[in-house]
């Protein structure tokens, strides 16, 4: 018999860089549906950037106002609805934060995230999110928590560490690899941490911020931290005897940072866009063509992609936990989007009682 209360307390963005908290009932699942008890929900930049400050965007595919905010949870089923075939109550599972339509050609490949569909709706854009005790979540987006990682892992695979790894693994960085890494926040983290995990042999970080720069050095993720200054193109070329790096990846989407990332690419490398928003312009023969460089533009990751990433992390012992910085309550949630918000942090996690 489950001893789960009739209410609830959510936190949800206005989008006047606030946090309201609200009182909902506590959901039961319905078919192929299962209820997860938070443990840990993370904060991602694109909230930032797309809802706390201001809500961005139209249409379906916009922030609902009034939504339980977070779309990168984990935690423990503790009620499962009519026809589920995989979770049971007691499962630890990380959420793929996309309920797609589930028939269309993106969601077959499992790449929800790419779903046109109206049925589309994203945990804590367009449906409730994990910035609350309780998640109504469709099964299929479950994916297993293996028991060496924690709560805090799984959430910051759900989404920050599964884009790094969607985009490292697109452009095929191995240990042939020097990476370069534009942006260091926690993306930018993530994929310094997983392209040394995949044998990149040297991994260049370059970040605005000096405390970002520290903490990607003071963590081991990087062998060197530069600047993001007039000389910082220069720098890198010293680093590599002038050749530039085999494999880069944005992850600021600032365009000074994207066009350093395709300048700083070795010719005959791979560059991938990763960070959202803003432009970038760049002169294409010089830049682009002649080197011939091959640019991706990466989105996020596939619910196959996801698993396989918790996969090799339990594998190689390797804790994504490692990148965060500030951990706060739910009460506490209005000073964790005004630390994110900041943008002089690692990761930023809301941690539920266990």
């Amino acid at each position: 018999m489950s001893t789960k209360p009739a209410t609830m307390t959510g936190a949800i963005l206005p989008g006047n860089s606030t946090v309201e908290f609200r009182e909902v009932p506590v959901p039961s699942p319905g078919h192929g549906q299962v209820l997860v008890q938070m443990k840990a929900s993370s904060i991602c930049g694109s909230d930032i950037r797309a809802i706390y400050r201001a809500h961005l965007g139209k249409g379906p595919e916009a922030y609902q106002p009034g939504t339980i905010s977070g779309h990168e949870p984990c935690g423990q089923i503790v009620e499962v609805g009519p026809g589920c075939r995989e979770f049971k109550a007691g499962d630890r599972v990380i959420l793929y934060h996309i309920s797609g339509c589930g028939v269309c050609e993106d969601c077959k490949s499992g790449y929800m995230i790419s779903c046109h569909s109206e049925h589309r709706r994203a945990y804590g854009w367009q449906r409730n999110g994990g910035h609350a005790p309780y998640l109504l979540a469709e099964e299929n987006t479950c994916v297993r928590l293996p028991d060496n990682l924690s709560y805090v892992d799984g959430a910051l695979i759900a989404c920050g560490f599964g884009t790094a790894w969607e985009a490292l693994t697109r452009i095929g960085v191995n240990g042939q690899d020097r990476l370069l890494v534009t942006g260091l926040g926690p993306v930018g983290l993530a994929a310094a941490m997983l392209g040394r995990a995949l044998g990149a042999h040297e991994v260049i970080g370059v970040d605005t911020s000096p405390g970002r720069l520290e903490l990607a050095q003071g963590l081991g993720l990087v062998d060197h931290a530069v600047k993001s200054d007039a000389e910082a193109l220069s720098r890198i070329q010293e680093l590599t005897q002038g050749k530039g790096c085999e494999a880069s990846v944005d992850c600021s989407g600032a365009p000074p940072a994207r066009l350093l990332a395709l300048q700083a690419t070795r010719q005959w490398g791979r560059c991938a866009f990763v960070g959202e928003g803003n432009h970038v312009q760049f002169d294409v023969s010089p830049w682009l063509i002649h080197p011939q460089i091959t640019l991706y533009g990466s989105w996020v990751t596939s619910l196959g992609h996801m698993a396989e990433l918790a996969e090799r992390l339990s594998r190689w012992e390797l804790h994504p936990e490692k990148t965060v910085t500030h951990r706060f309550t739910l009460e506490q949630a209005p000073e964790a989007y005004r630390v994110m918000d900041a943008g002089q942090c690692g990761k930023v996690v809301i941690v539920f009682p266990e």
